[in-house]
């Protein structure tokens, strides 16, 4: 068994990763060519190509551009209409209203019976619901999607655990949903520089259970420092790893 620990198992092409140097990418990292693909492929893991200086990136296809395009066209030919989608307002009342209804097949992302359902629960009313609403449908943070329609609709008191979180939850009605949010608050509540928020920020990301515990007591430290109940910054913590957990 030690002969086989840490050998290389197999190795697979991501469908979509690319990875970009200054210039030829063999002068970086070692290459190889495969079956799967008519390209180079890097013969490091993602992890190391970073590590090197290089950068990758995922380039998606959307096919939801397609069916916005087609139905464009189709408008034109049928009533002489020219839509550009770029000049529809972000607060078109009647496509808040099809959010409303849970109208929404062949919305990328908002499609699914569970997403609808929740759509007709919270009543979209701005661009920044349906922004938390994309942000929140997802394994971790899924649970306080409940907590967040409550208090959408004036069901359930905005509570801030500290009153210095509420410039930066107003929008999310109190609810921590995007990674920038954790990143402010770091900085704030505990002093983080911006690299170390960042640092934060990719540990919840990618699920680096080893660096987001290190940078814990860290954390409820400068919080404390900086005049903070411990009590009520490590529930704020709990509620971080929590949103981190997808």
């Amino acid at each position: 068994a030690e002969q086989l620990e840490g050998s290389v198992r197999s190795t697979g092409v991501h469908a979509c990763g690319v990875i970009i140097a200054p210039d030829d990418l063999t002068n970086y990292i070692p290459c190889a060519t495969s079956k799967e693909s008519p390209y180079y492929l890097a013969q490091f893991d993602v992890n190391l190509i970073e590590k090197a200086g290089l950068l990758k990136m995922d380039f998606l296809g959307l096919r939801t551009l397609s069916i916005i395009k087609d139905a464009i066209r189709i408008i034109e030919k049928r009533h002489g209409i020219l839509i550009d989608p770029d000049e529809i307002p972000l607060d078109d009342a009647k496509t808040y209203e099809l959010y409303q209804r849970g109208e929404t097949n062949g919305t990328f992302q908002f499609e699914s019976a569970g997403m609808q359902k929740y759509l007709k629960d919270l009543k979209p009313s701005q661009f920044g619901d349906l922004i938390a609403m994309n942000a929140l449908y997802r394994p971790g943070p899924l649970k306080y999607i409940p907590e967040f329609i409550k208090r959408k609709l004036g069901q359930s008191p905005i509570q801030y655990d500290l009153p210095i979180q509420e410039e930066l939850l107003r929008e999310t009605y109190g609810i921590t949903v995007y990674q920038e949010q954790v990143m402010l608050l770091s900085q704030r509540l505990a002093g983080f520089s911006k690299g170390k928020a960042d640092e934060l920020r990719k540990a919840m990301g990618k699920k680096k259970k080893e660096i987001i515990d290190a940078l814990k007591p860290e954390f409820l430290d400068g919080c404390e420092q900086n005049g903070h109940d411990r009590k009520i910054c490590e529930k704020i913590w709990s509620d971080w790893e929590e949103f981190a957990s997808y």
